[in-house]
């Protein structure tokens, strides 16, 4: 299965080259998050402990997306130099500041929401620009392979709808689910960081194949400034938490991974499902929030204490290790994602089937779809 997995077109030196990209991002960020914290601590801008879904018990400081976004910057930026001159730098820089774009505009919208509590509406809205700045800039997912594998026929101009539905579809499901997943300290940052890890691997492979001439160093460059920016986050992040990333945090992390998944649709459907699966923990915990609210009849975008993560504390499961279950699953999800894209996209799509069927048993299973309370879980039995 594995016999193929480093290409050669390319050598192991050409993506080895992009290593300043991880150290400028994981600096940036470290000195970012710092001064965010110290700003948030000097204007006030903290979240406050309540006795209804939030888990610390005194103000903490609000900004760290901020310091997210300063390493990611720098990281873009830092690749961008490394890549002027060469054969595609023009279309590859194009798009890393049209990802960088939709970026802050993903940042800015959850840094207002975290100041003065935007509706869902308005939420939505900022991230549709944000994936708006992606279509601009090229950046959407190729059909035609996968229409003409399975024989429809369809028209270019329904093909460019499609598409574009696509990237919206992404670029706010992924969002949201991460800013979901974004309730226990370090919780997000490392499952961020674990993702990445995993479609960075994946970019590897792509590019000592040659996959693409354009998206082979923009997703190396994407993957490095994300692993490095939530590592540089996470030490100021693991509890107990000193600076929370807030919507602006999560809203931007899942922008980026959405960006990235959506690169990985360039040519073969295979890349894209792979890191669909890879991302498969916030596409869980995003699932079963839904299907819990509406099949107990609770609003469905009012926040409560019955996600995965939050069950397992309110049945006795202490949190750093309510983290590191949720950074192992995570771990295995992105393992599943990246041995399957070695074989044939058919039996991939089999085995990914197979993997959410399961993985919605077992929510089922154990409880995990009940609630009880106004806002809380079910609680653990005595």
């Amino acid at each position: 299965m594995f016999e193929n997995l480093i290409g050669d077109e390319r050598p192991l030196s050409w993506v080895l080259r992009f290593w300043p990209v991880l150290v400028v991002s994981f600096l940036a960020a470290l000195v970012g998050t710092l001064i965010s914290r110290k700003i948030a601590i000097r204007f006030g801008i903290v979240d406050m402990p309540d006795d209804l879904v939030k888990t610390h018990h005194k103000p903490v400081a609000y900004l760290g997306g901020i310091g997210i976004f300063t390493g990611i910057s720098a990281g873009i930026i830092a690749g961008i130099v490394y890549l002027s001159g060469g054969e595609y730098f023009h279309q590859s820089s194009k798009w890393l500041l049209g990802i960088l774009g939709g970026a802050a505009i993903a940042c800015l919208i959850g840094f207002i929401d975290d100041l003065r509590d935007l509706r869902p509406s308005g939420k939505i809205l900022g991230q549709v620009a944000a994936a708006v700045v992606l279509l601009a800039v090229g950046i959407s997912p190729n059909l035609t392979f996968l229409t003409k594998q399975l024989y429809l026929p369809i028209s270019p101009l329904i093909e460019d709808v499609l598409e574009i539905a696509i990237v919206i579809i992404f670029v706010v499901g992924s969002t949201n689910s991460l800013n979901l997943l974004d309730g226990l300290d370090g919780l997000c940052a490392g499952v961020t960081t674990v993702i990445s890890l995993a479609m960075l691997l994946i970019s590897i492979h792509l590019a000592t194949w040659y996959f693409s001439g354009v998206g082979d160093p923009v997703r190396i460059i994407i993957c490095l400034a994300l692993v490095g920016a939530s590592a540089g986050f996470l030490p100021f992040n693991r509890y107990p938490a000193r600076i929370f990333m807030g919507d602006a945090g999560s809203m931007l992390l899942g922008f980026m991974i959405a960006a990235l998944m959506i690169l990985f649709g360039e040519h073969i459907p295979r890349w894209w499902m792979a890191s669909v699966v890879v991302f498969g923990l916030p596409i869980l915990d995003t699932a079963v929030a839904l299907i819990r609210r509406l099949i107990n009849h609770r609003p469905l975008f009012v926040s409560d204490r019955g996600h995965i993560y939050d069950q397992m504390i309110d049945r006795g499961i202490p949190l750093k290790k309510t983290v590191a279950i949720s950074y192992y699953l995570a771990g295995l999800y992105a393992l599943i994602g990246l041995a399957m894209s070695q074989i044939r996209t058919r039996y991939a799509g089999i085995v990914y089937v197979i993997v959410f069927g399961v993985s919605g048993i077992i929510v089922w299973k154990k409880g995990y779809l009940k609630m009880e309370g106004l806002r809380g879980a079910v609680r653990k039995q005595h």
